[in-house]
């Protein structure tokens, strides 16, 4: 019988907000399956270091660009998708010979993470489940206090790399919002919010329920590009008791 994969969040960062599913997904893995840059391990699998067992196989998915290209090159979506294509392979081979495979995605699988390329490609073929995580933007709204939006207000989620008047036009058309991405975005942000009156009160997080996590009103960041884990919440619920 084939193995079965199984996509497990695992959460922003804090190791505490693994779910239990997760826990017994890693306690049941033969293989442990993780993205990462070269010369780093990454942070999902540093958040589960507490969990897996010493008999576990590992096999890091080492990206092959990262911030070294844009990404709407034609080199760089080919390197992309070949190494999607590539990690798929891999994995494969462990999963025909029936082992099961944990693949580590940081927030949930399907909210803007790696393995949904994995899965496209993995589940048409062998037995595949998909374990949520707690995302990156609740993580970052809880350790800010930061109530994003009630009743009727509509949230939205916007990704920092997008052309500033786009931006700007989509923040314009909604109540909250929780703008990701950022990096060296930083200052296009600042000025699409500041350009339809939303930059007061927009509150940037960085490293969301990491130990050396912070957050502070956007108005005043420096305009030094921001880590990778790190977005802007701008919020929605305007008559606050």
């Amino acid at each position: 019988m084939p193995g079965k994969v199984f996509g497990v969040g695992t959460g922003p960062g804090d190791p505490e907000l693994l779910t239990l599913k997760a826990v017994k997904a890693l306690n049941g893995a033969d293989v442990l399956a993780f993205f990462c840059k070269r010369g780093s391990r990454g942070n999902g699998r540093t958040i589960v270091d507490g969990h897996m067992r010493a008999d576990v196989i590992e096999l890091p998915l080492v990206y092959p660009v990262t911030v070294e290209e844009e990404k709407e090159t034609d080199s760089y979506k080919r390197a992309i998708d070949g190494f999607f294509d590539q990690s798929a392979a891999a994995i494969a081979v462990h999963l025909q010979a029936g082992r099961t495979v944990a693949v580590l995605s940081e927030g949930d699988p399907l909210f803007y993470g790696s393995y949904m390329h994995l899965h496209l490609r993995l589940a048409p073929h062998f037995p595949a489940e998909v374990i949520p995580g707690v995302t990156a933007m609740s993580g970052c709204w809880s350790m800010a206090n930061m109530p994003l939006v009630q009743g009727d207000d509509i949230l939205s989620v916007l990704p920092g790399t997008l052309p500033e008047d786009i931006l700007a036009e989509r923040l314009a058309g909604t109540d909250g919002a929780v703008i990701m991405k950022v990096g060296r975005n930083l200052p296009k942000i600042r000025r699409a919010l500041a350009a339809v009156g939303k930059l007061q009160g927009a509150i940037y997080v960085e490293r969301g329920t990491m130990p050396n996590g912070g957050f502070m009103p956007l108005m005043e960041r420096d305009e030094a590009p921001a880590p990778y884990f790190s977005l802007v919440l701008v919020p929605g619920w305007k008559h606050r008791p």
